[in-house]
This record gives structure tokens, C-alpha cells and sequence, in this order.
């Protein structure tokens, strides 16, 4: 077989993996606009279900909180995983390190119900109560090892004579990590940020056992509506979350693109 051929078959591939994606999703956005009521029959073109979704306020509440809790743990999280990819880096022992490093991924490949169903005994223990703090802390939990996986390549990428030159020149631990280190991490810290949102905004499994009578998450408030019947308010607010998902991303192509001139600048610069 040529490569040409190859080629061929692998962009075939890709469409129809591409395809069994998106047709879930666009099917949803297209009921979203249905003036019936359910998913069997489109009816008619209607803004009804996104007019009926602005005058649900206890969703909309739940949607800013879920938004302000997946902003505030990615943040956090991205804070500590991004100093704790610096600890593993600079661990001395090799054997520490390797320790740390598979601690850390661990919590990657442990299933999300082991994990909810851990804090939740956990929580239980302290007698600490369920809420929105409870659900913060085990979404900044699970988020740290992906920060840690995102910003530690990075580490291991940087030029170490960077480091020892800013010494040289008189620079002090701060100065080196404020100039230095922190500036040549941004693309791992910002892509270990967007991807802790991202884990955050839709995790059901660990929010669904750390969450209580008070607070609320979308996949959770969702799940609970979703088992009373389909409605489609609900793939109105779903077409509005797909929406903002791709300004996000669109959002972060942006950001990654204006950084590489940047840093490609500072070298040529320095060199």
C-alpha cells in the first residue's frame, strides 16, 4: 500500500471517528430549537426552550455556581500542581521522585467513584459538612495531577543554564523563578489550567458523593431531571454550554499562538 493511499485511509478514519463525535451533539442542538416538546418529531423552529431556560432561575443559579466552582478549583489547583511539578523536578533522589510521580498518577487512573466514594467517607470522618466548600476541595484534589502532568514536561524541557546564568548575574530565588522559570512554564500552566476547568465544569461521579442538600453542580442538577424526563430546556442549556466550550478553546488556540512569537523573541534576544 502507498502512503498516498495510507494517507487516504487514515483521513477517512478520522472523518468518521470525527463524525460519531459530533452527530450526538448536533442532534441535541437541533432539538433545541423543536417547538415540540420532545425529540421524536421536529415540530418547528422556536426559541421557547432558551426564552423558558432565562426564566429558570434555580438552573441558572446552579450554572454560575458550577462556573465560579470550576474557575476558583482550576485556579487553585493549578497554583499547587504547578509548585508540586516544580517539588518533583527538583527532588534530589531519583527513587523520591519516581515515588512521587506515580502518587501522583495514582489519582489519574483511579476510578472516579473510588475517588468520590473516598472523600465522601473521609469528609464523613472529619464530620465536616457537604457543600460547596466539601466539593471544592475534592475537585482541586482530582485537578492537581493533571496540572502536574501538563506543567512537568515543561520542567524537563527548560535549559537548566538559564537558571545558573540568571544566578550569576546576582538573582535571587524569587527573581529567578518570577523572570525565569514561571515565564518559560506559562504555556504548561495555562494548558493545566484550561484542562482543570474542564475536568471541573463536568464532573459528575466525585461531585455526585461530596455534594449536599445545599449545593448543586449542571451534571448533577441535570442527572436529576434527566430521570424525571427529557426536556429540552435542558439541550437548550447544553447548545449554550457547547457554545461557550468552543469560545474556550478558540480562546486558548489564541493564547498558545500569541506565546510561541514570544518566547521565540526572548531567545533570539538572548542569544
Amino acid at each position: 500500500m502507498t502512503n498516498r493511499k495510507k494517507i487516504k485511509w487514515a483521513n477517512l478514519y478520522l472523518i468518521l471517528v470525527f463524525v460519531l463525535l459530533y452527530i450526538p451533539i448536533f442532534y441535541l442542538i437541533f432539538y433545541s430549537f423543536n417547538s415540540g416538546s420532545t425529540m421524536s418529531s421536529f415540530e418547528g423552529f422556536t426559541l421557547d426552550h432558551y426564552q423558558t431556560l432565562m426564566e429558570d432561575t434555580r438552573l441558572l443559579t446552579i450554572a454560575i455556581n458550577t462556573f465560579f466552582l470550576a474557575f476558583s478549583s482550576a485556579l487553585l489547583a493549578t497554583i499547587i500542581g504547578t509548585f508540586g511539578a516544580m517539588g518533583i523536578y527538583y527532588t534530589k533522589k531519583r527513587r523520591s521522585r519516581n515515588t512521587l510521580l506515580s502518587l501522583n498518577n495514582i489519582l489519574m487512573v483511579s476510578p472516579d467513584v473510588i475517588i468520590g466514594a473516598s472523600f465522601l467517607i473521609f469528609f464523613t470522618f472529619l464530620g465536616f459538612k457537604l457543600g460547596f466548600i466539601s466539593v471544592l476541595l475534592s475537585h482541586i484534589a482530582f485537578s492537581i495531577p493533571i496540572v502536574v502532568l501538563m506543567v512537568l514536561p515543561k520542567m524537563y524541557e527548560m535549559n537548566e543554564s538559564l537558571i545558573d546564568a540568571a544566578r550569576d548575574l546576582g538573582a535571587n530565588n524569587w527573581q529567578v523563578l518570577r523572570q525565569i522559570i514561571l515565564p518559560y512554564l506559562t504555556p504548561g500552566i495555562i494548558a493545566g489550567y484550561f484542562m482543570a476547568f474542564t475536568y471541573s465544569l463536568d464532573d459528575f461521579a466525585v461531585t455526585f458523593f461530596v455534594t449536599g442538600n445545599g449545593f448543586s453542580t449542571l451534571s448533577v442538577e441535570i442527572y436529576s431531571r434527566a430521570r424525571q424526563g427529557i426536556s429540552l430546556e435542558i439541550n437548550a442549556l447544553s447548545t449554550l454550554l457547547f457554545i461557550l466550550s468552543m469560545i474556550l478553546v478558540v480562546g486558548y488556540y489564541f493564547i498558545s499562538k500569541d506565546n510561541k512569537p514570544r518566547r521565540h523573541k526572548k531567545r533570539l534576544a538572548k542569544s
